[in-house]
């Protein structure tokens, strides 16, 4: 089955409060809790089409109301602003003394759902305020040990800058920090600015970045033993797999050792890196991971197609850029880093991307993620307060979703209050990501991309074509990425029914699994058939609305016996 990631903060997906305040406190905007997500709430996401849920922000992480307000970014602080790995956000409990119980319900349930869960691993930096409450008993905390007048030792949990304290390029309102420790995105200087990570510090996996990274991996430095410990007390909660912050920020070498001693317990955990640098690529999937990424490439020109009218056919180097390691590239047009697609920032509306995710869901094997309320067109406009009208769903604020209030009708998740283009755009999710799923020739089948071979008749700017076969199963894929209908025709090459074992057809019927409706083209009569002919000779003919796609299964027509 083709892995189907929804990825929700809990946060913000059951909060339904109506009347928000930009800045405003958890008590005056409200916060959606683990016990929100009910069984009618997954199985409307499990009817979606999706296999796993990557609940976001479920480790404790700093809050204005529990730390620091010089060093927490928005009230409800970032959830990769780990203070204690070994607990939950007390923020998404009704009761906060039972808030592990009430998480690890939820894991119940949504296996209970027949869903799969992710939740998020931050293995390169903490809070600056990190202290471990919840730690098992035994365990040393992060930096509980540490030598803080080294700048660097493998003994030490973070890095420091001895003589310094920490002085950022704001009015740290009373914070004090001596030494300065690192901040989380190697910045190595007591002076981070607004635009750096300085709510976090770094953590030392041995890396000697003042010392011409050089490596001292022995022995295993002190934070490798305590990272692992902290991924089995999760495993062994029952999640099903890591989506790991940053995961390029933490030598591969760690990687490689502790993906193996978790594999050895738990074998069937799967690991997710967040990854943006391709000569990483096979390095990270040779350490153990079993997905990455697929940002700087797939998901970049997949943007640039939809909002820039960059050339459509240019996909065809994305794909081919990581063709050895396609089956492991996680595809996806929206997460919480990102612009909304439906945001004036990215396309202005949801449906305008209908072409870009067929893409996403059917090019490939590999796995594809969507953002909860990206198949129901939300926008991300709101200036919710840390988070201005940047095009993005506050990570860092209390906050309601506007278009996932609606779909949820109060913990109904009935759509009742969903505008018709919202209702039209869940259905084209639920049953794309439904064909993604089960559909033999996407989840499992071959590729065969067919724009190289399109010549007069087929605009290779605004459209794009290509094959999937699994057995009997065949899907021909035509997208129109064009903001007007156009006509347009697909050229199937001799090579292709090479490549695929696939036989030329003279007599094939076709039915649009989009919508259910059957391919009707034009004969040489000018009039309609339901037939045609499905070979190297004969073009496709088919007329395209504007911003969307067809995916066609054909069938041989089998003459009937006298």
């Amino acid at each position: 089955m083709k892995p189907i990631i929804y990825q929700l903060l809990p946060r913000t997906f059951t909060n339904y409060t109506e009347i928000l305040r930009p800045n405003g406190t958890r008590l005056e905007n409200g916060c959606g809790h683990f016990n929100d997500i009910t069984p009618k709430a997954l199985k409307a996401i499990q009817d979606l089409g999706i296999t796993h849920i990557w609940y976001t922000g479920v480790i404790r992480h700093a809050t204005k109301e529990y730390n620091h307000p010089a060093i927490t970014k928005g009230q409800a602080g970032s959830p990769y602003a780990i203070t204690d790995y070994y607990d939950v956000d007390p923020d998404l409990a009704v009761d906060t003394h039972k808030r592990m119980a009430e998480f690890e319900g939820l894991i119940r349930r949504t296996h209970k759902q027949g869903l799969k869960v992710v939740i998020d691993f931050v293995p390169n930096h903490v809070s600056r305020e990190y202290q471990s409450v919840c730690k098992p008993k035994g365990v040393k905390d992060l930096g509980e040990t540490d030598h803080s007048e080294w700048a660097f030792s493998p003994l030490n949990n973070f890095y420091y800058l001895p003589g310094q304290a920490f002085e950022p390029q704001f009015d740290t309102q009373g914070y004090t920090e001596y030494p300065a420790r690192v901040t989380g995105n190697d910045c190595f200087h007591a002076h981070p600015c607004h635009s750096d990570w300085y709510e976090t510090i770094k953590l030392n996996y041995g890396v000697f970045y003042q010392g011409g990274m050089e490596k001292q991996f022995r022995p295993i430095p002190n934070t490798w033993h305590k990272m692992l410990d902290i991924l089995l007390f999760w495993s062994r909660k029952g999640i099903d797999a890591f989506r790991v912050d940053m995961a390029e920020m933490v030598p591969v070498e760690f990687w490689k050792w502790a993906i193996d001693k978790v594999h050895t317990l738990f074998p069937e955990i799967e690991f997710i890196a967040e990854c943006y640098r391709p000569e990483l690529y096979r390095p990270y999937l040779h350490a153990g991971f079993d997905y990455l990424y697929d940002k700087v490439g797939m998901y970049e020109y997949l943007r640039g197609v939809t909002s820039k009218n960059w050339p459509v056919e240019g996909i065809t180097g994305q794909w081919q850029a990581v063709e050895d390691i396609r089956d492991h590239m996680l595809y996806f047009l929206e997460n919480h880093d990102e612009q909304r697609i439906a945001s004036g920032f990215f396309c202005g509306r949801g449906m305008c991307a209908e072409p870009a995710m067929i893409v996403a869901a059917t090019l490939g094997t590999n796995p594809v993620m969507i953002y909860a309320g990206q198949e129901l067109g939300e926008r991300g406009m709101d200036i919710e307060g840390f988070s201005g009208m940047d095009g993005r769903s506050s990570i860092f604020d209390y906050w309601g979703i506007r278009s996932i209030q609606a779909w949820a009708n109060h913990g109904k998740f009935d759509g009742k209050n969903l505008s018709e283009e919202q209702k039209n755009l869940r259905e084209f999710y639920h049953r794309l990501l439904t064909i993604a799923r089960d559909n033999p020739a996407i989840a499992q089948g071959a590729m065969y991309d067919l724009e190289y071979a399109q010549g007069e008749g087929f605009n290779k700017h605004e459209q794009f074509a290509y094959l999937r076969k699994s057995g009997d199963e065949l899907l021909l894929i035509i997208l129109n990425f064009h903001d007007r209908t156009v006509d347009t025709r697909v050229q199937i090459p001799a090579q292709a029914f090479t490549y695929l074992k696939q036989r030329e057809m003279a007599e094939a019927q076709a039915i649009d699994l989009l919508t259910d409706q059957p391919y009707t083209p034009v004969n040489a009569k000018g009039k309609k058939s339901k037939t045609f002919a499905f070979n190297a000779t004969t073009p496709i003919h088919i007329s395209l609305d504007a911003w969307k796609g067809v995916i066609l299964q054909i069938k041989k027509v089998e003459k009937k016996k006298k």
